[in-house]
């Protein structure tokens, strides 16, 4: 078996998407502090974490961008939607700030050489780590899913979708439109992966993110792999 990381690292002010808060990493206590009890002396380290529902590698729940009452928050949806098939889809190449076009998804569906199938988690490839990490690009002019590719996913009765941009279209009116789409159609959609260029050519795999248990969570933090059966 191999897994492949598909997470973002989670550090002191790690780029956040500018409507969240930032992260915010400090050490509570350290070694430094040697303490006492029962004749012991002995020190520990804990770190202190303040940050989004949506920090780092997350996914989204309906809640968040579905208004109608009974939307799920992430505490609420079951665990077996965290651990799926998987396929990763190149489109590598678009241009930044475009919106994939249907009959781009299409083709790279096609150049995979399987198909989507239902209850699958589709992780969508865009190099934008490659071309935009650390630079101030990448708050804002990334590629993402026009939303009629959004209802092209849905259609196939996927999931989840997943992108390695703060959104999962470009910024602005696509962006909103791509959310009301995935609460409209029931899916939703994983948010600043890492490493999907490992997927490209690789064929199908099992997927695994599962949220933390956040009460009424808009989102959260997820550990994603890609797992390989050797």
């Amino acid at each position: 078996m191999r897994i492949i990381d598909l997470s973002r690292e989670l550090y002191h002010r790690t780029p956040a998407h500018p409507a969240h808060p930032p992260v915010i990493i400090t050490t509570w206590n350290d070694h430094s502090e040697v303490k006492e009890a029962g004749g012991i002396k002995f020190s520990s380290k804990a770190m202190s974490i303040s940050m989004s529902d949506h920090a780092g590698t997350h996914i989204d729940a309906p809640i968040h961008f579905d208004p109608r009452p009974g939307a799920a928050s992430i505490d609420e949806i079951p665990l077996e939607n965290f651990y799926t098939g998987g396929l990763c889809l190149d489109l590598s190449d678009v241009p930044l700030r475009h919106e994939i076009t249907v009959d781009e998804m299409e083709a790279a569906l096609k150049a995979t050489g399987e198909e989507i199938l239902e209850g699958d988690t589709v992780l969508i490839h865009m190099s934008v780590n490659a071309r935009l990490w650390g630079k101030p690009g990448y708050q804002h002019d990334f590629p993402g899913l026009h939303v009629a590719s959004v209802h092209w996913l849905a259609d196939k009765k996927i999931r989840q979708f997943g992108v390695e941009a703060i959104s999962p279209a470009p910024e602005g009116a696509a962006n909103y439109k791509a959310h009301l789409a995935c609460g409209e159609r029931g899916i939703t959609h994983i948010e600043c992966l890492w490493n999907l260029e490992e997927l490209v050519g690789k064929g199908r795999f099992r997927f695994a993110g599962f949220p933390l248990k956040i009460r009424g969570g808009t989102a959260s933090p997820i550990r994603a792999v890609a797992i390989f059966e050797d």
